[in-house]
Formats: C-alpha cells, sequence, structure tokens
C-alpha cells in the first residue's frame, strides 16, 4: 500500500491504536496528522517521526468539543488540500461502574468522546471528502457494539451508537465516493486494558495479558481497511476476531 502524498488524520493519537496506526501510516508514506488532547505527547511522537524521514504534524485537539475537531480537519486540509483518511480512534472506558453506581457526569464524559466526537469527526471529514471526490471514514467499534458488558454500560451504547453512524454514513455518501468502516479490533494491549483489569468487572477483566493483541496488528488492519478487498464491510464493522478477518489482513490466525 503506497500512501505517499496522502493525508491521514488520527485521533487519539498519543498511545495505544492511534499512536501505532501513526507510525504505520507514516512509514508507507503518508503525511499523518496526530490529534489528542496531549500535546505534549503528540508532538513528541511527531518531532521522533520526523526524525526518521517521515512527515508527521501534532494538533492539539480534544474530540468532545465540535469547534476543535472542525479545526483540526481545516489543518490537515492545509497540508495538500485534501484528506484522504480520517481515524475516529479516540475513546475512553474508565470509569467502569455498574449503572447504579455510575456517575451521570462521568458517563456524559464518555459518550462526549466515543459518540459525540466520532460525529464531529464525520461532520467536518465528509464534505471536504465529497469536494475531492472520495476518502476513507475508519470508526475503531468493538464487540461491545453488539454485546452487553456488565459496568460497561456507557462504553457498549456509545459503541452501539457509532456502530450505526457507521451505517448511516455509508448509506448517505457511498456513492459519493466515500468509504466509512467500523473497526472492531477485540482486545488489545493497551492502557484501556490496563483499566479494564483493574475493575475487576466481567469477563474481559480477567484475561490474561496475553489473550490481547499488539496495537500494531489493529494499525495493519486499518490499513487494509483503505483497500478495495475491504468494500464488503462498507456501511458494517470488520472484526479482527475471526480467522477470517485476520487472514485477510495477514495477521496469525486465533
Amino acid at each position: 500500500m503506497d500512501f505517499k502524498d496522502k493525508v491521514v488524520v488520527i485521533t487519539g493519537a498519543s498511545r495505544g491504536i492511534g499512536e501505532a496506526a501513526a507510525m504505520h501510516f507514516a512509514s508507507l508514506g503518508a503525511h499523518v496528522v496526530l490529534a489528542a488532547r496531549s500535546a505534549g505527547r503528540i508532538g513528541e511522537i511527531a518531532l521522533a517521526l520526523r526524525a526518521q524521514g517521515a512527515s508527521a504534524h501534532a494538533v492539539a485537539c480534544d474530540v468532545s468539543d465540535p469547534g476543535q475537531v472542525m479545526g483540526l480537519i481545516s489543518e490537515a486540509k492545509g497540508t495538500s488540500g485534501r484528506l484522504d483518511l480520517l481515524v475516529n480512534n479516540a475513546g475512553l472506558i474508565d470509569p467502569i461502574a455498574l449503572l447504579a453506581d455510575s456517575e451521570p457526569q462521568d458517563w456524559s464524559r464518555i459518550v462526549d468522546v466515543n459518540l459525540k466526537g466520532v460525529y464531529y469527526g464525520l461532520r467536518y471529514a465528509i464534505p471536504l471528502m465529497v469536494d475531492q471526490g472520495g476518502g476513507t471514514i475508519i470508526n475503531i467499534s468493538s464487540g461491545a457494539a453488539t454485546s452487553a458488558l456488565a459496568g460497561w454500560s456507557h462504553y457498549c451504547a456509545t459503541k452501539a451508537a457509532v456502530l450505526s453512524l457507521t451505517g448511516v454514513a455509508d448509506k448517505e455518501y457511498r456513492d459519493k465516493g466515500l468509504r466509512v468502516i467500523g473497526l472492531s479490533p477485540g482486545t488489545v494491549a493497551t492502557q484501556m486494558q490496563e483499566q479494564i483489569r483493574a475493575s475487576g468487572i466481567n469477563p474481559v477483566s480477567q484475561l490474561d495479558w496475553s489473550a490481547h493483541i499488539p496495537a500494531a496488528w489493529v494499525a495493519k488492519a486499518i490499513a487494509w481497511l483503505t483497500t478495495a478487498e475491504a468494500d464488503p464491510y462498507l456501511g458494517l464493522d470488520f472484526s479482527l476476531k475471526t480467522n477470517v478477518g485476520r487472514r485477510a489482513v495477514g495477521l496469525p490466525p486465533i
């Protein structure tokens, strides 16, 4: 896959899947725009990538703020006048709590980031992509989108909503050249899994660390989803929890 001169925006790029995706797309020749609230951290990653000869820059952005997301897309456009790939990756799960123990303010914060943040990304990226004749948007999803897991009411609800957004965006804009796909990676060895493990709630928190896949695998899957081979999954969630999915991406089987 050749991403030379392509512009890729990745939210939640300060760690985990976002950081791995930034590194992967930079290695493929893309100009990578790293977005996250942690301005210092994404600045360090972008600097390290440039030191390796890659093209990258950082934009501080809280995806729960529509003005900041609009600014992020505008800055990405300023790079070369286009946006080829948006990865809506930013997401939260902590604090994990049973419904009757949850704090409304904390629950709402998850909605602001996990759901509204994806909506804002779609809202401001779609017009640019339509004007340029096409583009791809990958929404990082989860098995939680179709499952009920104790303590994860905020996460399950927001991921289910994002799956619906993926389907609606595909229905509205596929014929205008947009490719919108969800990616359900399964459990990934990131800080989020550390938070899940610390909660001790539901079976996912009991998984051995060796059960979680590397974030680099997810980055490879994101890149594969930009290809025509992934078109059967437009408007849907593509899963890395099946051997069919892993084989398509070129990953080891389960």
